[in-house]
């Protein structure tokens, strides 16, 4: 009977050719789409669940709370893993992620900059599952300067399918490393990814010794049954046993919570994640417009068929005088709604074919087509055909197989007012979806547009940045570099900096003068030198800017939410010294710079401390907008003659903030 009703089907779709087609393409558009944003949600879901014991592996978390300020880290400090592993039975393992400075690496004629490289202890790998291509896992990060490689980096230095165990590979801060292990390339569906690790051993033995930093990630593998809520209560302790001697006296709290590493993509709300989090809003809002694209193609469905419900009554009173039920009339108008859904089905997965690398590129993600089939993806597809396939052939089905056949072999068959209620009511619906959609579209379209145009309080339009990540100290040759290429015509100016707008800042405690005396406050801070305001145009509104050397050693620039945050009536000339320091050392605030944002503007804009540091490592280059392949040509000869040793990358200031969005 099965293979009747599709025979009948296929017949039926041969005999109206244009129809069908329009049908097929309506459906194949709204299933194409939908399936993209399917996938795009199943990838969001399925963050860490690939490690073997995802559901028993935690992240332990600080809060911070200071007088006047509470704050929510994703860090810890240094001696924490090993001793929640010694004080804490329900831990069965613990592991750090200690992040490396972005270095320059080398094997033979190969040098290459690295990111996402960490000091690692040697029992990760207990906790986190990685395939091991070459090496052991127990052994892999036991010695000092060992090194484990993703299968992408090995193969980057070393060529693909030729042994890397054994080989070594050097910084450019005079360290050689053993590599002893490769591991398959890190799932992008991780909340952090690494192209390399170092075991931990490699540190001095007095790295990291206090509590008082908190610069580490640190991961929890806890027994079966463990209860995370009572876990994280069990460790309110620490505090006082390893903390309260540095920071009571500055009356600042802290505890620590444990977060399931399945969760954290989705769910946290911590400053300083290792990689970009997603959101659990976009979830519910990608998978309410896929739902929305499906019923819209299943409304466009349903009114085509029953506005031509006339052309086919001859045809379902016939097949009842000649005895066909009206079960087996539905049956055979859902098959055909099936049939035509399949067709659709495999024209979208032909169109998803060719548009998977757009939609990676702007999605950000790295769905492979190979990877759509596995059983969960299946499922999907098996119900996607059912959920089209039954909703948009329902209504036609039962609508057409009440017709009753004396009445259409008369040919008085008459527009049911039923019908036409319902085929409007249908439209309506549609159109409201449509319009909703497209609203939504335009509103998320223009808030990007914003914050792409925003002013931001400095201007990052053709400045150019390269860092110059050296051994030893590099600040004379900062300095020959700048001098060189402020001759070039097409640069209109260079100052340097540790950070830039967009990129990483330092964040530390700092004792502050205010008008009941000096508070510990935590404080956003980076150096800069004379030229760097100028260079980005960033706007003095009060005192002045750093002038020379003297400055380096007492002198500071403040933003305006500083100012407001510690009430200050005259800024100038307020200190600011570091917790504990009995040198008399101070800074002093020579300045008050207009609030820019030095992230992006999902934060805001935080008091911000700017110390003096010529010829720091990061160069901005500010070019004129004629010929500038021509000026970075003329930059990159610059720098192999005082950098030889270095690679020349540059990224563009506002490529780079933009890439947070």
């Amino acid at each position: 009977m099965i293979k009747n009703l599709f025979l009948v089907a296929i017949r039926n779709f041969k005999k109206d050719k244009g129809y069908n087609l329009l049908n097929v393409l309506g459906l194949a558009i709204g299933i194409t789409f939908s399936l993209l944003l399917i996938f795009y949600v199943m990838d969001e879901l399925s963050y860490d669940k690939h490690h073997k014991n995802a559901d028993r592996i935690f992240r332990v978390v600080s809060y911070v709370n200071e007088p006047e300020n509470k704050m929510k880290w994703a860090s810890t400090q240094f001696p924490l893993a090993p001793t929640l592993k010694k004080d804490y039975p329900e831990v069965e393992q613990s592991a750090r992620f200690v992040n490396a400075d972005r270095a320059q690496y080398k094997h033979g004629d190969k040098e290459f900059y690295e990111e996402k490289i960490f000091y690692a202890d040697s029992n990760l790998f207990q906790i986190f599952t990685h395939k091991f291509l070459e090496g052991n896992a127990a052994t892999a990060l036991m010695a000092p300067h060992s090194m484990v490689l993703t299968k992408s980096l090995a193969e980057k230095y070393y060529g693909k399918g030729k042994t890397a165990v054994g080989q070594s590979l050097q910084n450019n801060f005079g360290e050689t490393f053993k590599v002893t292990a490769v591991v398959e390339d890190v799932p992008k569906n991780s909340h952090i990814i690494f192209n390399g690790l170092i075991s931990v051993n490699t540190l001095p033995a007095d790295f990291g010794d206090s509590w008082g930093q908190f610069n580490y990630f640190t991961y929890l593998l806890l027994r079966p049954n463990t209860n995370k809520e009572a876990f994280a209560k069990k460790l309110l302790p620490m505090y006082d046993k390893y903390m309260a001697p540095i920071f009571a006296e500055y009356n600042i709290k802290i505890h620590y919570g444990v977060q399931p590493i399945t969760s954290i993509h989705l769910h946290s709300d911590m400053q300083g994640e290792p990689e970009e989090l997603g959101s659990m809003s976009y979830i519910w809002i990608f998978s309410a417009v896929a739902l929305f694209m499906l019923i819209i193609a299943c409304i466009n469905y349903m009114n085509m068929a029953t506005a031509r419900s006339a052309r086919r009554a001859k045809e379902i009173g016939i097949r009842k005088v000649a005895g066909s039920t009206k079960s087996q009339l539905v049956a055979q108008f859902l098959s055909e709604s099936v049939l035509l859904t399949i067709i659709s089905l495999l024209i979208s997965l032909v169109a998803i074919y060719f548009l998977l690398p757009f939609f990676n590129t702007l999605s950000g993600k790295f769905i492979s087509f190979g990877s759509l089939f596995n059983l969960t993806t299946l499922l999907i597809l098996f119900a996607i055909v059912l959920f089209v396939g039954l909703l948009g052939g329902s209504y036609p089905a039962f609508y057409l197989a009440k017709f009753q056949p004396l009445t259409v072999l008369k040919g008085t068959l008459a527009k049911s007012s039923s019908n036409v209620v319902l085929r409007r009511t249908l439209v309506v619906i549609q159109f409201s979806i449509s319009m909703v959609m497209l609203i939504c579209t335009l509103v998320v379209y223009n808030q990007l547009q914003y914050m792409q145009h925003k002013d931001l309080g400095f201007n990052k339009e053709h400045v150019l940045s390269v860092a110059a990540n050296g051994n030893g100290d590099m600040r004379g040759k900062v300095s020959s570099f700048q001098n060189e290429i402020r001759k070039n015509p097409g640069i209109i100016s260079v100052s340097a900096a540790q950070a830039s707008p967009g990129g990483d800042l330092n964040f530390n405690l700092f004792s502050v003068e205010s008008k009941t005396g000096f508070v510990e406050k935590g404080i956003d801070t980076y150096g800069i030198d004379e030229n760097y305001l100028g260079n980005l145009d960033i706007k003095l509104v009060k005192g002045r800017n750093f002038t020379g050397l003297a400055d380096t050693l007492h002198s500071m620039l403040v933003n305006e939410s500083m100012v407001k945050d510690l009430g200050w009536d005259e800024p100038i000339g307020k200190r600011v010294k570091f917790p504990g320091d009995t040198t008399g050392r101070y800074l002093e605030v020579v300045g008050v710079i207009k609030d820019f944002h030095v992230k992006c503007l999902y934060n805001p804009i935080c008091p911000l401390l700017l110390n003096d540091r010529p010829n720091s490592r990061v160069v901005q280059v500010k070019l004129a907008a004629a010929n500038i392949p021509a000026t970075i040509n003329s930059i990159e000869k610059t720098w192999k003659t005082i950098f030889p040793e270095l690679a020349f990358e540059y990224k563009f200031l506002d490529q780079d903030f933009n890439s947070q969005y």
